[in-house]
């Protein structure tokens, strides 16, 4: 059997283990699915008739909502990877015969089905509460490659907070600031209407693009390049920086 099909073969056990750790913990299933459902339910129905935005209020949320889903679900990652550090179940299973990087690659996939699946609940839940999306085939193409490509990105940087933490519970903690950031940017609120200093942090942030790009693709309207260019900088900037992180901290701890 060739060296890839053995990594492939070991990294679907790995997927297969971290799909079965996920659903015997319900708090993971609540923070990656259902809680972004309740901050849409809060965001439209309570808060939505307060902001000013072009159109109905759905429609603007709900691209920030799909981003907001993908990073409500790092967190338990990050917890996960860092477990099998502590607890030495990445050593035993470099004594067997399994591919080294198979369990980084399982919980990186593991993390961007579980951000697909929550985005597909949004869209859903969004679709019944009115949202009308004017995008044609190839632009929704586009928007779920972009969300494939911010979950793949992301689930490398928290695989690799989870790896340089120390504790299980700042591991937890390393990814709040990613969890935080789409409340700051113009997922909620179009950030012109921002006080100065917020606006501009909000402007320049990493997901502010990401989400823009997607509202206008979503829309039907064409997102304007740079925020497309950017969108996907940042995307491919995550996975470079959380995959060099991961692997240089896997070989110092591992």
């Amino acid at each position: 059997m060739s060296t890839l099909s053995t990594a492939f073969g070991d990294s679907a056990i790995m997927l297969r283990r971290n799909f079965r750790h996920t659903v015997r913990n319900p708090v993971t299933v609540f923070n990656a699915v259902l809680f972004p459902v309740v901050m849409m339910l809060m965001f439209v129905y309570v808060f939505g008739g307060a902001f000013k935005v072009q159109g109905r209020y759905v429609d603007y949320a709900v691209p920030g909502l799909i981003v907001m889903a993908i990073t409500y679900g790092l967190g338990p990652t990050a917890a996960a990877v860092n477990d099998d550090m502590t607890k030495g179940i990445i050593n035993r299973f470099k004594t067997m015969d399994v591919a080294r990087g198979a369990m980084l690659t399982g919980h990186v996939v593991s993390t961007t089905v579980r951000a697909l699946l929550a985005d597909a609940v949004i869209v859903g839940v969004g679709f019944a509460m009115g949202f009308r999306p004017h995008a044609s085939l190839l632009d929704w193409l586009a928007a779920i490659g972009l969300m494939l490509l911010l979950g793949f990105s992301v689930s490398w940087l928290t695989v690799a907070m989870g790896l340089a933490a120390k504790t299980v519970e700042s591991a937890g903690l390393a990814t709040v600031p990613l969890i935080m950031l789409p409340f700051l940017s113009s997922a909620f609120v179009p950030a012109d209407t921002m006080g100065t200093g917020v606006r501009q942090f909000a402007e320049y942030q990493p997901f502010t693009p990401i989400i823009e790009t997607l509202r206008g693709l979503l829309s039907g309207d064409h997102p304007s390049t740079g925020h497309a260019i950017a969108a996907v900088a940042w995307c491919v900037g995550f996975a470079l920086v959380g995959y060099v992180w991961a692997l240089s901290t896997f070989r110092k701890r591992a």
